[in-house]
């Protein structure tokens, strides 16, 4: 079949490398630079620990708490929209124990199909990405904390999901090269970590070896829909026809979707990274500051910071208070690490698509017969990547899929 892709993220690269694995001709079309969107700057974690979505119990309270301080690592800016009025309803709904009982399953498999796909990856691909299994430590400073870590450690464990929790002096046995101060941590021996502007890099020009076509800087204007399907994709640069349409558009999907007639609620989150280069004596384990909301992840012998969750519309401003909160988390967790605000163009910024429920879109379209939707993964693009990519090939091929994939439909919120 004749296969378009809107949306040349990490969603829409792994639908397109496995649907060009199983013989079909794929073009992808993006609004912008293939090399600057959200899954190159991020911070390249694969975690199937984060089976708890991030519509959960106690989020909108915390959220609320740290609205009213310019440097706290969640934001959400005050404006007159009904689609984001309808989302912060929705999340309010969503955010109960029962719906996230409901969730957890989903998300944890897809987490770990994921991993394992990236496994393949790792051995498959004609080149090297920095896949490394070395796990995840969330590191904590306070009791109110280590008591909500306890909790999901335990949690975890009933689900499968191996977790341990570590005194000070198990922490730093962990990172021997970097003085750490905390409390406490948890460490998740089962996850792992990539370089994303590698793969993405990487990945791009292996597509292209295989016949993909990458249509980018090219916006889509409009549709043209025959009955039930869709006959033409409208963009900048002319008209395309296709046997099957994939939606990745990430932050952008709740505008297409509407061009198509979907009701997809999303909110872009905005994240913010910067990138230490050349450190001599650096950290071996992917870390999260659980208080600080801050990812940090060696790369080789670069270190990267990641953050923040501003959901203020799509827009590419760069709020320097937000990362000083970043930079100012840093001596509190590595005392000896003397890390400086770095200069504003240094700054990588990417909108996260952030659905009501935390939960991706994923699904054939129950209006449009050659229709299929992957979008919506939040900050968990990166790591659910794979995954997505495999259950759209075989969604687009009917195929039955590797998984239960009910929880993620994308009709979910249609009245």
């Amino acid at each position: 079949m004749k296969i378009g892709i809107i949306g040349g993220g990490i969603i829409g690269l792994s639908a397109a490398y496995y649907l060009t694995k199983a013989g079909h001709k794929v073009t992808i079309i993006d609004k912008g630079n293939l090399k600057q969107g959200c899954s190159f700057g991020n911070a390249g974690m694969i975690v199937p620990s984060h089976f708890i979505p991030l519509a959960a119990p106690g989020m909108i309270s915390k959220g609320i708490r740290w609205m009213f301080n310019s440097e706290s690592p969640f934001y959400v800016r005050p404006r007159l929209s009904s689609e984001l009025l309808r989302w912060g309803y929705l999340f309010y709904k969503s955010a109960n124990k029962e719906k996230v009982s409901k969730s957890i399953p989903a998300l944890k498999e897809l987490s770990l199909l994921s991993k394992a796909h990236y496994r393949e990856w790792a051995n498959d691909l004609p080149f090297d990405f920095g896949f490394h299994e070395r796990g995840l430590m969330m590191l904590y400073q306070t009791e109110e904390t280590e008591h909500e870590e306890a909790e999901t450690a335990h949690l975890a464990n009933q689900y499968g999901i191996e977790a341990k929790i570590l005194n000070p002096d198990e922490v730093q046995a962990l990172e021997p090269d970097v003085k750490v101060k905390v409390r406490g941590g948890v460490y998740f021996p089962g996850d792992a970590h990539l370089t994303p502007q590698v793969l993405m890099n990487n990945l791009i020009k292996h597509l292209m070896t295989e016949g993909v076509e990458l249509v980018d800087n090219t916006e889509v204007t409009g549709f043209e829909v025959n009955q039930d399907s869709v006959e033409l994709v409208k963009t900048t640069k002319g008209n395309f026809e296709f046997d099957h349409l994939v939606l990745a558009t990430g932050s952008w999907s709740g505008m297409v979707g509407k061009a198509l007639q979907l009701d997809l609620p999303m909110q872009a989150g905005k994240g913010y990274s910067f990138t230490l280069d050349a450190v001599e004596k650096n950290i071996r384990i992917p870390s999260i500051f659980v208080e600080a909301r801050v990812a940090v992840t060696p790369m080789g012998n670069t270190l990267r910071f990641g953050g923040t969750m501003e959901i203020s519309g799509i827009n590419h401003d760069i709020n320097m208070n937000r990362l000083n909160g970043i930079v100012d988390s840093i001596p509190r967790y590595y005392p000896d690490m003397n890390v400086h605000l770095p200069k504003k163009e240094n700054v990588w910024h990417g909108l996260r698509p952030c659905t009501p429920d935390g939960l991706p879109y994923i699904g054939r379209s129950t209006k449009l017969s050659n229709l299929t939707v992957s979008t919506g993964h939040a900050m968990m693009g990166l790591s659910l990547g794979p995954a997505s990519g495999k259950i759209v090939s075989q969604l687009v091929q009917n195929e039955k899929t590797s998984m239960d994939i009910s929880a993620f439909s994308p009709s979910r919120f249609s009245s």
